[in-house]
Order: structure tokens, then C-alpha cells, then sequence
């Protein structure tokens, strides 16, 4: 660990805040402002939509400015998408509250590189374990997120107006964070071969296939699960306090780990952590089917995040091998944009299936993407095998 480390753990934790936040308060704003039920789940998906078309602009930006001045126009973004968020709501305007979300979605795509930030912030023999710490980094937006839903909901007029001004406050204070980290500087390529290989090369090996799966398929899984309860709670009669605890514990299920991930993943191997991440969320999955009680609710969504963890970490972890130096922008980008494509479509299908189908419907279709990850963590295992030493 270092100095630069701690820090981009914070800015990591007070971006968990701002997500936590958003998946506490978008689908019950959007329930309450949209035309039809179906449609309260998109300003969730406005938020992946945006992340997912921002990632060729963040990777040309990470390109050409660095980290940290790319990281700081991704808050600025944020700041200005959390005053349209306020006069939305405040207005009762459904569809420019999915605007602000689509906008805000620039400030997330530029913060999912903070993982792949923190392996740049050490030496090689630690980046595993500095993957998994700065996301454990997520435990603080695990305290602060759903207490901020909680006590800001009321702060204005409107209900929830005053939590999108709270997360104005936390974009500046990440503003701040961020400033005084010092990120090594980006290789300078003086001509296109030092560009290093075409994104479709990169794309071929089996490694990163079954990286950009693993994390687009755990991602939408969560994604689907996650933003469906606020929803699925309120139906059942449960209260937004309780509403709140259960978004808490499965943000600590999912960032909690980080402190022993790396640790796991340097002595079992990825694919092993992966696949033991891959069985929590077949037995999450079948916890949410045992009922509708809040302990039901509680205990899937813990292990909805631990099975997360493993598999996320696990799948940064395996891309790092797969992209030089040179590469790294284009690579990451693409990852992440296979993870928000995935989130967009989950995000809206949520809202569409618990209103229509109904939770335990949702919760068997979840079955699919988990077997898929499982085959895939399987394959890659057996390749590895079979590959001359």
C-alpha cells in the first residue's frame, strides 16, 4: 500500500456512494414520475446507456490527458448531472431525470478505470492485491450511500431532490480526493506501431474473452437482481429503511472481500476464486426464490455481492495479462463497454420483468448468465491445462 493507493480507495468508495445512491432512489423516483410502471426502471438504464456510449470518449480522453485530468472532467460531469437531477425532480420532469442519468453515466464509465488504476500504483508483484483493495474501497459507499438515500430524501421540498444535491457534495469531495493523486505518466507513442496490436487481435485470446464475459455477465447479473429489490421490497410492503439496510449489506458483500480477494486469487488462482463466485450466485439466486421475507431478502443480496467480488475482481485480475502497456486504453475500454451494454439491457429489463412477471420470475431467468460465466470459467481452466508449460 501507499499514499496514491489510499487515495484512490476513497475516490473508489465515493463513487460506490454516488452508485449505491442512484440504485436506492432511480427506480422508486422513476416509478413515481414515469408515464407507465414499466418505464421506472429506465432512468437505471440511463445511467448504463450513458456509461456504455462514453466509453470510446473516456479512452481517447485517458489517452490524451492522462488519469487524473480525464478522472477530474469525469466529476465535473457528475457535478453538473446532479444539478439537472435536483431541477428534474423538483420539477417532476421523468424524462429529463433519464437525461441526467445518461449524462451522469460519463462520470461512471470514467471511474470504472480506477481498478485498473490501482494496478499502475505499485509493483507488479501487488497489483492483484491493489485491484482488490482499491475496490474494497467500496465499503465506505456501502456506510455512506444508503444513509445518504435515507436522511437526504427529505432534505428538499420533493422527495429524493435533496439526495441528488448530496451527491453534488460528494462529486467535490472526490474532486479533491483525486487532485492529489499522482498517477504515472501515460507511454508516449511517436508512431502507430507503437500503438501495439488492433483491438481485434487482442479480442481473439481466450483470456480476454472469457474476462469481458465473466465481467459483463456478473455485472448484469448484479445489475439485474440489484436494481429490481427497491421495487420488488416496496410491492412486498416493505419500508425504504428496510429498503436501504438490504442495499448496505449487499454493497458490503461486494466490496467487504476486497481486503482478502487479491490474497485469494495469488494463492488459489483466479479461475478457482471465479468459480467458487459463480456458485454464490446460484445459491443467491435460490434464496430469493425461498421467499419474500426481509432475512431473505438480506441474505441473497450479501451473497448477490460476495459472488460479485470474486468474479470481478477475478476477471480485472485475468485481463491485466492480456493488453500491453500501449494498449491498455483501447483494452479497457472495451471491457467496460461489454460490462455497461450488458447493465443497459439488465437495467431495463428489471424494471420490465419485476413489474410485469414478477421477482421470482426475475430470479429464474437469472439462472441463465450464471451457468454461461460457469461453462466459460470451466473452458478457460481446461485450455490453461492442456497449454504446454
Amino acid at each position: 500500500m501507499n499514499a496514491n493507493l489510499v487515495l484512490l480507495c476513497l475516490a473508489q468508495g465515493l463513487f460506490l456512494t454516488n452508485n449505491i445512491t442512484f440504485v436506492a432512489i432511480n427506480g422508486l423516483v422513476g416509478l413515481s414520475l414515469a408515464p407507465v410502471g414499466w418505464m421506472a426502471t429506465l432512468p437505471v438504464m440511463g445511467y448504463v446507456v450513458g456509461s456504455a456510449l462514453s466509453t470510446g470518449l473516456v479512452a481517447r480522453s485517458q489517452a490524451r490527458w492522462g488519469r487524473r485530468a480525464s478522472f477530474q472532467l469525469g466529476l465535473l460531469v457528475a457535478l453538473a448531472s446532479c444539478g439537472l437531477g435536483v431541477y428534474a425532480v423538483m420539477h417532476h420532469q421523468f424524462w429529463l431525470l433519464v437525461l441526467t442519468t445518461l449524462i451522469a453515466g460519463y462520470y461512471s464509465a470514467n471511474a470504472q478505470l480506477y481498478r485498473f488504476a490501482a494496478a499502475e500504483l505499485c509493483e507488479a508483484s501487488f497489483r492483484e492485491k491493489a485491484v482488490s483493495l482499491v475496490m474494497a474501497g467500496g465499503l465506505i459507499g456501502a456506510v455512506i450511500g444508503p444513509n445518504l438515500a435515507t436522511h437526504s430524501r427529505n432534505m428538499l421540498d420533493v422527495p429524493f431532490a435533496g439526495a441528488y444535491a448530496a451527491l453534488a457534495v460528494v462529486a467535490l469531495v472526490s474532486l479533491a480526493i483525486i487532485s492529489f493523486i499522482r498517477f504515472p505518466a501515460a507511454p508516449v507513442q511517436h508512431s502507430k506501431r507503437e500503438e501495439g496490436r488492433s483491438l481485434r487481435e487482442i479480442a481473439r485470446q481466450p483470456t480476454f474473452v472469457v474476462a469481458a464475459l465473466a465481467g459483463a455477465l456478473s455485472y448484469g447479473v448484479m445489475n439485474l437482481l440489484m436494481a429490481a429489490t427497491p421495487l420488488a421490497m416496496q410491492v412486498c410492503g416493505l419500508s425504504f429503511e428496510n429498503t436501504a439496510l438490504v442495499l448496505q449489506w449487499h454493497v458490503i458483500g461486494m466490496f467487504a472481500p476486497g481486503f482478502f480477494t487479491g490474497h485469494l486469487i495469488k494463492r488459489f488462482g483466479t479461475l478457482q476464486i471465479m468459480g467458487v463466485g459463480a456458485v454464490l450466485n446460484f445459491v443467491c439466486i435460490l434464496v430469493a426464490l425461498s421467499g419474500i421475507e426481509l432475512h431473505q431478502f438480506l441474505v441473497s443480496s450479501f451473497l448477490l455481492g460476495v459472488g460479485w467480488n470474486f468474479l470481478f475482481t477475478g476477471s480485472t485480475t485475468l485481463s491485466l495479462s492480456t493488453y500491453l502497456p500501449a494498449e491498455k486504453d483501447k483494452a479497457q475500454a472495451a471491457l467496460n463497454f461489454c460490462i455497461f451494454g450488458t447493465m443497459a439491457v439488465t437495467s431495463f429489463a428489471s424494471g420490465a420483468l419485476v413489474t410485469t412477471q414478477g421477482w421470482s420470475w426475475l430470479n429464474e431467468g437469472s439462472f441463465a448468465p450464471v451457468v454461461i460465466m460457469s461453462l466459460a470459467v470451466l473452458w478457460l481452466w481446461r485450455v490453461q491445462r492442456s497449454a504446454p508449460h
